[in-house]
C-alpha cells in the first residue's frame, strides 16, 4: 500500500487505485518486462509510475485532490477494495461514509492517456457528475 495524504474536503474520504499488476517480486519484474515488451499494460502505473519508480508529476498532482490516494496491487487490496473492484482491473475507486464506489475505470483511465494532470481533471469531473 502506497499512501499520498493530501489535505482539503471531497465528497470521498479517500481515493484508492488497483493497479493491474501483482505485488511481489516477480510480479514486479515480469510487470516491467512485459511492458516494455507490449504484452502487459497497466494504464494506471502509466499515469503514477516511470519506468523504475513514481512519478514526481504524479505526486505533486495528485496534492490537488484535497484526499488521500491509496494504491494497492490486485493482490495485496483489502477485500472490500477487491469486492469493489469485482475484477476490474486498473480501477479508481472513492471510499464513502457509506461504503466504496467506482470513480474511474480502465477505459476511464486509459482516455488520460499516462497524464497525472488528466488523470486529477477526470476525478475532478466525477465529482460533478
Amino acid at each position: 500500500m502506497h499512501n499520498i495524504y493530501v489535505s482539503g474536503s471531497s465528497k470521498y474520504l479517500e481515493y484508492i487505485g488497483v493497479y493491474n499488476a501483482d505485488a511481489s517480486i516477480w510480479g514486479e519484474v515480469s510487470y516491467w518486462f512485459g511492458a516494455r515488451l507490449g504484452i502487459r499494460h497497466c494504464s494506471l502505473c502509466d499515469v503514477t509510475h516511470g519506468k523504475f519508480r513514481k512519478r514526481a508529476d504524479w505526486v505533486q498532482c495528485s496534492e490537488s485532490l484535497g484526499v488521500s490516494f491509496l494504491t494497492y496491487h490486485r493482490n495485496d487490496a483489502p477485500q472490500d477494495v477487491r469486492d469493489a473492484a469485482n475484477g476490474n482491473y486498473p480501477i479508481v475507486l472513492g471510499r464513502t461514509t457509506t461504503g466504496i464506489e467506482v470513480v474511474l475505470n480502465n477505459a476511464q483511465i486509459e482516455a488520460c492517456k499516462a497524464s497525472p494532470k488528466s488523470l486529477i481533471a477526470a476525478l475532478q469531473s466525477a465529482l460533478k457528475s
